[in-house]
């Protein structure tokens, strides 16, 4: 049984991993696409995939996670649930609410794919920081990381589409 769990682990990271890597190409590939100022069939399709791939994963961490952490809940009851769980159940919550919210048009462009690519990176982080065994953080101190993780990528994607704008613009005139 326990040979079970530890291939439930062991998806649950690839598929982060997966969601990482796709979501960052989603994002650079929506700069791509929006650095002209239009998003032809080709930018979209290549935009559907990572997309498709995106969702993938986030099926597969849902399915692993709610295994994990069911199992913990068994295992040791409520005191299974760690501070790393709440933050890490917080971030697959943000990344369901916002991929809603952006495919129902929403959230604005401005930070929905900043909001993604920033959930994406601190469930990444969140497991470098468990594999090297730094997970004893408190829940104000994980919101605190993530809200800076927003910041910084809302600031970037702003600054890259205003970039792009511009440059587009001074193209044009």
């Amino acid at each position: 049984m326990e040979l079970i769990f530890i291939l439930v682990a062991i998806v649950q990271i690839f598929s982060i991993s997966l969601g990482v890597g796709s979501s960052t190409l989603a994002v650079a590939n929506f700069f791509v696409a929006i650095a002209d100022g239009k998003i032809d069939e080709t930018e979209r399709k290549m935009m559907g995939i990572a997309y498709i791939i995106l969702r993938i994963a986030m099926v597969m961490i849902l399915i692993t996670t709610g295994i994990l952490v069911t199992r913990a809940c068994i295992t040791h009851g409520m005191s299974g649930i760690t501070t790393f769980m709440v933050a890490e159940l917080t971030m697959i919550g943000v990344l369901y609410v916002n991929a809603s919210l952006m495919t129902l048009r929403i959230m604005p462009s401005t930070l929905g794919p900043a909001f993604q690519a920033a959930s994406w990176y601190a469930l990444g982080a969140l497991y470098a920081l468990l594999a090297l065994g730094i997970a004893n953080f408190t829940f104000p101190q994980f919101l605190l990381g993530f809200a800076a993780d927003c910041a910084l990528n809302v600031s970037i994607t702003n600054g890259l589409m205003w970039y792009f704008k511009a440059r587009r613009e001074k193209h044009l005139t």
